[in-house]
């Protein structure tokens, strides 16, 4: 198990440093501003006739469409920060979950214009309009609410020691990698469901279904380091903030909006609990002569 161990935290310490070295950032934000501009290039062939059959089938004839595809990019690529978040403080990783329930929010709203003409009629805007506003107040409030959320953590060790430290971080690395193969196997099967022009699956719900069972795997390994009450009870309430999130990836419009804020307010809540029985439990820890207030 050791092996194990060691062998997935330096895999994946090599591929977070790819991943967070500038020059691949750069890289994806090309890769972005390229697929949106050709996007756009594509469409308008399209829609002019230029392009043969097979390929004008799988090309959508609305420019706003171009939108989407990149804004589904962009969430691929914050996805894949979440993976490398995980080996971070749980707290982290789950405001990370939060941080592109948000930007999902907002991708539904662009995705209201793809069933627009153009230009813009507002006959027929009226009411997708609504949900626009919907889903993208609600990702405002998710945004909002979470700079208070990360206000509230107070980071600290499972464990004094050192190697069980390493341990522990070394066991959510390599659930890490499991999940990023989860990652490339959904995205592979998608785009070759789309390219094959078969009806495809909407990726995030069925990814947060995977991370769902990812949090709950880390809710068990950390058990092995440690079985104070007020992780525990931490984790498993971040765990189901998370299966909340993932409700609010299918649920309609305006009750996806609601359940997302509820969570994030629900995360903000086990903070601050959690936040104060420390403080509780470590007043009640010291000797009589020491004043209090030094806490």
């Amino acid at each position: 198990m050791i092996i194990i161990l060691d062998r997935a935290d330096s895999l994946f310490n090599s591929l977070e440093h790819f991943w967070e070295h500038k020059r691949t950032k750069r890289m994806a934000a090309n890769v972005l501003i390229i697929t949106f501009l050709s996007s756009l290039a594509l469409i308008e062939l399209c829609r002019q006739g230029w392009l043969p059959g097979e390929l004008a089938a799988i090309i959508p004839s609305s420019h706003y469409y171009a939108i989407n595809i990149a804004f589904s990019m962009l969430l691929g690529l914050e996805v894949l920060g979440l993976v490398f978040s995980l080996a971070n403080s749980v707290s982290d990783s789950v405001g990370k979950q939060f941080e592109i329930l948000s930007l999902i929010l907002l991708r539904q709203s662009f995705e209201e214009f793809i069933y627009f003409n153009e230009p813009l009629v507002w006959v027929e805007a009226s009411k997708p309009v609504l949900h626009i506003l919907s889903n993208a107040g609600g990702g405002l409030l998710i945004f909002l609410l979470l700079g208070l959320y990360y206000k509230l953590q107070q980071h600290r060790v499972i464990k004094q020691s050192s190697v069980t430290t390493a341990d522990f971080i070394a066991s959510k690395k390599l659930v890490s990698l499991f999940l990023l193969l989860t990652f490339i196997g959904i995205g592979i099967t998608d785009a070759s469901f789309y390219l094959t022009n078969q009806p495809t699956f909407d990726f995030f719900p069925i990814f947060y279904t995977a991370l769902v069972f990812s949090d709950v795997l880390l809710v068990l390994v950390s058990l092995r380091y440690s079985s104070s009450y007020e992780i525990l009870f931490r984790n498993s309430g971040f765990a189901v903030a998370t299966v909340v999130v993932r409700l609010a990836l299918t649920a309609p419009p305006f009750f996806n909006v609601l359940l997302g804020v509820g969570a994030m307010v629900f995360a903000i809540g086990i903070t601050f609990a959690y936040n104060g029985f420390k403080k509780t439990e470590a007043v009640k820890s010291l000797p009589a002569d020491v004043p209090q207030g030094r806490v």
